[in-house]
């Protein structure tokens, strides 16, 4: 088996940030890149917002472990440093197929030949981007949900490429990090979580284009109806707006979820108010990610008058309650 110590996360965003932490803070050496160093430099900010949950969420939480984690990770620019003494390269660029190709062909060309590689895409198939490594048999997905220290699924799923020894080496290295290995038995976009999670996530983001209710009143609804924690635009705030506005886009044919995606940068994105990392998306939020308000710019009912309305009517049954604890799309 291999052994996985060296670990290049590519990608520091709200969830490249928790994937490295995550590495970090169960001993793992790992170098984190991103394209510049205003968004290496933002990292510290993050860590502070992790270390408030990792204290409310870890019953075990090492104040001096998790400080000793921080010092650990090296920061870079050159994706060639990053992954040149990889055991394990972690992908977490936004959801675009060709700049997941590039980024591919670039570490295929600079990582050590028995280096790992893995991708947390949100939706794409990794297949589409596998022979941009330069090593299919030893690409695979390792997908991360929001808040990995609880929300802490780890789905490994290979391509009809990926080698035996690939997959049981991320399912192992998983583990070691505090994973609960999920191991996909084909190939599926999406994977277990986002194929459930997606739909549910378009069908707010319709009622709420559509005019039908408020932000508010759709998480209140969801959440009275059916006793979980989380009302889809809460679920959208953990997610943050980029990632969201990014996997949109890979359904150019929806007028209405287009549409929807332009409010979030236009409303969000632009002005900084990305989510729940940000303190602000949706809904506005204390220093402890406690819900303080609804924010202004989404507090009515939109209405989207020019486009024809799809099918978006679902008969469910309705005496089902779903699971509750609810794991977010993530990849950037």
């Amino acid at each position: 088996m291999a052994t996985i110590n060296n670990v290049s996360v590519l990608g520091a965003g709200v969830l490249g940030s928790q994937i490295i932490m995550q590495a970090a803070y169960h001993g793992k050496n790992v170098t984190a890149h991103d394209i510049s160093d205003e968004l290496l430099a933002a990292l510290s900010g993050r860590w502070e917002w992790m270390r408030e949950h990792y204290r409310r969420d870890l019953p075990d939480f090492d104040e001096r472990r998790f400080d000793e984690a921080i010092s650990s990770i090296q920061l870079t620019t050159d994706p060639a440093r990053a992954v040149a003494d990889a055991d394990l390269v972690i992908e977490s660029v936004p959801e675009n197929l060709e700049l997941k190709r590039e980024v591919w062909t670039r570490v295929g060309e600079s990582a050590p030949s028995e280096a790992i590689f893995t991708t947390n895409s949100s939706a794409l198939r990794p297949s589409d981007f596998a022979e941009a490594t330069g090593r299919p048999d030893r690409f695979l997905a390792l997908h991360f949900a929001n808040l990995v220290w609880s929300n802490n699924t780890g789905e490994v799923m290979r391509t009809p490429a990926t080698s035996q020894h690939a997959f049981d080496a991320v399912l192992e290295f998983a583990a070691e990090i505090g994973l609960e290995p999920i191991a996909l038995a084909k190939e599926t976009p999406g994977y277990v979580v986002n194929s459930l999670l997606i739909p549910w996530l378009n069908a707010a983001a319709y009622l709420y284009v559509d005019g039908a209710a408020s932000v508010s009143d759709i998480d209140k609804t969801w959440r009275i109806a059916t006793g979980a924690p989380l009302g889809p635009f809460q679920v959208y705030d953990i997610v943050g707006f980029k990632v969201v506005a990014n996997v949109i886009r890979n359904t150019p044919d929806d007028e209405k979820l287009q549409h929807f995606g332009d409010l979030l940068v236009e409303r969000g994105i632009e002005q900084g108010r990305t989510g729940i990392a940000d303190g602000i998306g949706f809904y506005v939020y204390d220093s402890e990610g406690t819900i303080v308000e609804v924010a202004e710019n989404w507090s009515a009912a939109e209405k989207l008058p020019d486009v024809e309305n799809p099918p978006t009517e679902v008969n469910a049954p309705t005496d089902v309650n779903p699971p509750t604890d609810v794991n977010p799309p993530t990849d950037d």
